[in-house]
């Protein structure tokens, strides 16, 4: 809804700014739809799954509905899925439930897995370490040094986003990040959230955008 009125100049911004791999997020059965439609209209790609915010609203339909929006060309991981211990909008019994539900769809599937924790360690990691899951991606990673070694001895790639870029909250990443291989390291905006606080002048209305990712590569190459 954020980019409604000018999505067309906010894709000719990224596109000049280099970042024409564009990956639109689903976060319900409905928004992963959405996601689908916009990905085959401009030439993106999306996820399917139900963030943890929204594991309440579940039902007998729901991995039904993520298993066929699965079979989407433009779908590319199951997700944005995992715990979230901090808002806690659904109760933990049923953000657990349908979590490992979406990790065991991923796999049956053989999908990767874009995946949310927030306050959730070590709980989170149990979970994954029990099911051992296959490629995935631990999305805007703001955690301390304990949790990223648990995920890295996971094999799960982490996500960056402009977090890095907060003096007041991001800090602690910037010695952490060194310690995130090459090849698990991953680059995100989780625009229209997180706009890098370090930008100057400020986007207007502080939308992020995902042309605002090479200030994000700029902050964790320095």
């Amino acid at each position: 809804a954020s980019f409604r009125e000018d999505f067309g100049a906010v894709l000719a911004r990224a596109r000049a700014a280099g970042v024409d791999t564009i990956v639109v997020t689903g976060t319900s059965i409905v928004e992963s739809g959405h996601a689908a439609e916009i990905a085959t209209a401009h030439g993106l790609y999306a996820t399917a799954g139900v963030h943890p915010h929204h594991a309440r609203d579940c039902n007998a339909q729901t991995l039904p509905a993520l298993r066929e929006l699965a079979k989407h060309p433009k779908v590319v991981a199951i997700g944005e899925c995992g715990l979230d211990f901090n808002r806690n909008y659904s109760p933990h019994p049923d953000q657990e439930k349908w979590f490992v539900a979406q990790l065991e769809l991923a796999a049956e599937l053989g999908k990767p897995l874009f995946l949310h924790s927030r306050d959730a360690h070590p709980r989170f990691a149990e979970i994954l370490r029990n099911l051992r899951v296959g490629k995935a991606v631990a999305h805007c990673f703001t955690g301390e040094a304990q949790e990223l070694r648990a995920y890295l001895e996971l094999g799960l790639y982490i996500g960056i986003t402009g977090w890095i870029c907060d003096e007041r909250r991001g800090a602690h990443l910037v010695p952490l990040v060194k310690e995130i291989p090459r090849d698990r390291l991953l680059l995100e905006t989780d625009s229209p959230y997180l706009t890098p606080r370090d930008m100057h002048p400020q986007p207007r209305a502080r939308r992020n955008e995902p042309a605002h990712l090479p200030h994000i590569l700029r902050a964790v190459a320095r």
